[in-house]
């Protein structure tokens, strides 16, 4: 990772990866389908795959133009972390004209919020909305260290902060076991549950002996959206799919990683073994149910 002075540009300039204090960041720019479909596998894990979520006592985050939506994770061991602000914010602090949402997926810990404190435990969230204030993450144990992945969105307005957990969820059972998609989806930092202005975040948790995430698949032109998965173990692999219904590809990917879809993609997976992960939608419409959906049939 370069300094901010020197940045590492790829492929023309598209690639631009920096390192300021104790935050890394990358930009990611946003394809065109006509394009896309011209990628070979290396371009397309690099223009959607975020493969480094957490680093220990380290903050990464990749700033991307698709709805400008800021994908990353806070991974605090030995040492209290700051959310920096970062260059193409243009702002003195990160949440300035941002919001921001983030659930723990490691140890126990804690995020202050000037001052105020919110206790996460596993798999809890937590919404903070826009104001020029000082985010820390810290870990309560550095042997199981917390680490808070983490997606942000533009805001017109501020909303209050607030912690939730899955008992405030709204919880959808779907699925079954005999077609390998049985889930809970658990509808976290939504409209249904509390005010924001664009960013909507949920936990889909697969049960033992099902792999199959969001079929049939859907598209929704008027939000992206970036799934993280978690609980994948060791060993084991998930397949993401995405592309234009009638253009699909895939990327393999491992536990702790994420992807990012355009609004033009699908977005859906199957795994060798079981597994979670955790969707974030940034657009202009906040209606969970809005999506274009595609038979098992249609995808080619």
């Amino acid at each position: 990772m370069h300094s901010m002075n020197s940045p590492f540009r790829g492929l023309g300039g598209r690639y631009i990866k920096y390192k300021h204090m104790k935050t890394n960041y990358e930009i990611r720019y946003a394809s065109h389908p006509e394009d896309a479909k011209h990628y070979d596998t290396a371009r397309l894990r690099k223009e959607h795959l975020v493969e480094t979520i957490f680093t220990a006592d380290e903050v990464n985050m990749v700033y991307t133009l698709y709805d400008r939506l800021v994908v990353g994770g806070a991974n605090p061991v030995n040492e209290k972390l700051t959310l920096e602000t970062i260059d193409p914010l243009k702002s003195e602090f990160f949440l300035s004209r941002r919001e921001f949402g983030t659930f723990n997926v490691g140890g126990a810990g804690k995020i202050t919020v000037d001052g105020v404190v919110f206790e996460l435990g596993y798999k809890e969230a937590l919404y903070l909305g826009a104001g020029d204030r000082v985010v820390t993450f810290e870990s309560n144990d550095s042997k199981n260290p917390a680490k808070f992945y983490f997606n942000s969105a533009p805001a017109h307005k501020t909303f209050p902060d607030r912690k939730i957990t899955k008992a405030d969820a709204i919880v959808m059972e779907l699925g079954s076991l005999e077609t390998a998609n049985h889930r809970n989806i658990n509808k976290m930092l939504v409209c249904q549950v509390l005010e924001t202005c664009q960013l909507q975040m949920g936990m889909t948790e697969l049960a033992p002996g099902s792999v199959w995430n969001t079929m049939p698949a859907h598209t929704h032109s008027r939000r992206m959206e970036a799934y993280f998965y978690f609980e994948v173990p060791e060993e084991q692999v998930v397949c993401h799919f995405m592309g234009e219904p009638t253009e699909t590809r895939h990327i393999w990917m491992k536990g702790d990683q994420a992807v990012i879809s355009p609004e033009w993609s699908i977005h859906s997976a199957a795994a060798t073994s079981n597994y979670t992960f955790i969707w974030g939608m940034a657009g202009e419409n906040l209606d969970y149910s809005d999506q274009n959906f595609y038979k098992h049939t249609e995808l080619r």
